[in-house]
């Protein structure tokens, strides 16, 4: 049985993306921001950074039932059509509770600059507060699937009160079956007579769980993953809308030692043999892999690695691979490759190798460019040792890391219909 999971972060980061503040202020993506309209961006930034008090608390439930439209978690029951068909129709078996808010301070200002007749700064902060709760609901959906991943089950597209089929009026029911009480967070979050939320730029929401991965799978039109403001996530769901062409060649492994390119010319003699099971690589291809073509048809790939350090208590880590390939016509030749931490991974720091000399350990990393020059199907070829450790102290470590993401991305465009990037 799994261990119920409970998250309480009182001082989690944030990461408003330009594109999100945007859409909120109601500006097309590509309008120019007139001088004055800057100022009031960055001065929103700039105070949040330093006075906001952003938080994010979630715990699994106890126990979930569904029965005669009703969602009974715990002790609570719950009427909203919706949230019980998605429930129902991907076998969920339990959920979690999630409570975020961009915290009172942004309040508090935000009603001073209007008291001081201050419009335009007061929108501005009132919109930016907006997309902070955004940011941390894509946070907790990501930390979720992060450990869901682990646990062999998939997070389901989250539900609120006050949206369709669900009254507003079960927000203060849902925030007592949460239990902030137990959570050491900067602020409280109550609920007024009407239902709304003080402070008003907060969110309560129920995610639910399943350990049928296939039938989440037909879910997929209710993830709005193709929307999501969060970068670099390695567990999106939705595909994504441009195809790619397909991989012509998709052989199978040749002898050692065979002339460049063997791997390739030997693709109609038989299916792929790959170092995981397909059914990984179909996985990963959709949740951690991104790919685009470029106009001259040449690709480019990221593909993100999670993992933890295998000292300091288990750290999580994240890479991000960078991969261009030449066009299909020339053999998706791999003309250039990187690995670096992922924006804002800090567990990379708790690697053993880094702490002795990090200086070192990243020239390492950033060195390490197997198969550049050679087609992407000389993968399959590649004899690798067995370095399945979590950190990238070892260069059998590093190694094993990135023929998954090479074998991601050979499988990828292996398939019929295989997902585009943004």
């Amino acid at each position: 049985m799994r261990a119920l999971l409970e998250l309480s972060d009182p001082h989690p980061e944030v990461v408003v993306q330009e594109a999100e503040y945007r859409r909120l202020l109601g500006v097309p993506r590509d309008h120019p921001l007139s001088e004055r309209a800057v100022e009031l961006v960055a001065e929103a930034r700039r105070w949040y950074a330093e006075h906001g008090r952003p938080w994010l608390y979630a715990r699994q439930a106890g126990g979930l039932a569904l029965a005669e439209g009703a969602v009974m978690i715990e002790t609570a029951a719950f009427r909203s059509r919706r949230l019980h068909e998605v429930l129902v129709d991907a076998g969920a078996d339990s959920a979690v509770l999630v409570a975020v808010s961009a915290g009172r301070a942004l309040e508090e200002r935000a009603h001073q600059l209007w008291e001081e007749g201050k419009p335009d700064e007061y929108y501005f902060l009132e919109t930016y507060g907006s997309a902070v709760v955004e940011a941390l609901v894509a946070a907790a959906a990501f930390r979720l699937c992060d450990w869901a991943d682990r646990h062999a089950v998939a997070v389901l597209p989250h539900y609120s009160p006050g949206y369709p089929d669900w009254d507003i009026a079960d927000q203060r029911k849902l925030r007592d079956l949460i239990g902030l009480e137990r959570a050491r967070l900067p602020g409280g979050l109550s609920v007024l007579e009407s239902g709304m939320l003080r402070p008003k730029k907060s969110l309560l929401a129920v995610f639910g769980l399943t350990p049928d991965l296939e039938r989440a799978e037909r879910l997929t039109s209710l993830v709005p993953c193709h929307n999501c403001s969060l970068t670099g996530c390695g567990y999106r769901r939705a595909p994504y809308k441009h195809p790619l062409p397909r991989l012509e060649a998709v052989g199978v492994p040749v002898a050692a030692g065979a002339p460049r390119g063997a791997a390739a010319e030997a693709a109609s003699s038989g299916p792929a043999e790959y170092s995981v099971s397909t059914r990984v690589l179909e996985r990963w291809s959709r949740q951690r892999l991104e790919m685009r073509v470029r106009e001259d048809r040449s690709v480019e790939a990221q593909f993100r690695y999670d993992g933890t350090t295998c000292s300091n208590l288990g750290q999580p880590l994240a890479f991000e691979y960078h991969v261009r390939l030449a066009p299909r016509e020339e053999g998706y030749t791999i003309m250039d490759l990187s690995c670096a931490p992922a924006p804002g991974d800090t567990g990379h720091t708790h690697m053993c190798a880094y702490v002795e000399d990090p200086e070192a350990l990243m020239s390492a990393i950033a060195a390490d460019r197997p198969l550049l020059g050679r087609p992407l199907g000389d993968v399959l070829a590649w004899r690798r040792d067995d370095g399945p450790a979590g950190c990238y102290c070892a260069a059998a470590d590093r190694e094993h890391k990135w023929g998954l993401a090479l074998e991601v991305l050979h499988y990828a465009l292996s398939r019929e219909g295989a997902p585009g990037g943004h």
